[in-house]
């Protein structure tokens, strides 16, 4: 089952919210998720959103992947869970580089 942690809309017409959450990509846009991660309303200047960044890290580490949406609010509210999530990709980068070249860590 492939996840994404992706913006889930809520609300009324012309005032819309999102909630950030972890669901199988199959599911449609509003449709069911495996669990709630924050919340993002962007009609609030100050504030506006909140994600827990333990329950995120945990999702990330399970291989649960970040849409462009999800992954831009989670930077402007917790970057560091962004950075760490480079951080790891750039070094299974330089593993399977080594890897294919011959080289033993």
């Amino acid at each position: 089952m492939a996840l994404k942690i992706r913006l889930r809309q809520q609300g009324r017409a012309n005032h819309q919210t999102y909630r950030l959450v972890v669901a199988d990509v199959r599911s449609p846009r509003d449709g069911k998720y495996v669990e709630m991660l924050g919340w993002y309303d962007p009609s609030l200047a100050e504030n506006n959103a909140v994600v827990d960044a333990e329950r995120a890290n945990y999702w990330i580490s399970q291989g649960a992947e970040f849409t462009d949406q999800a992954k831009a609010v989670i930077k402007k509210v917790a970057p560091e869970i962004i950075n760490q999530w480079q951080e790891k990709r750039n070094q299974m980068q330089v593993t399977r580089a080594k890897k294919r070249r011959g080289v033993k860590a």
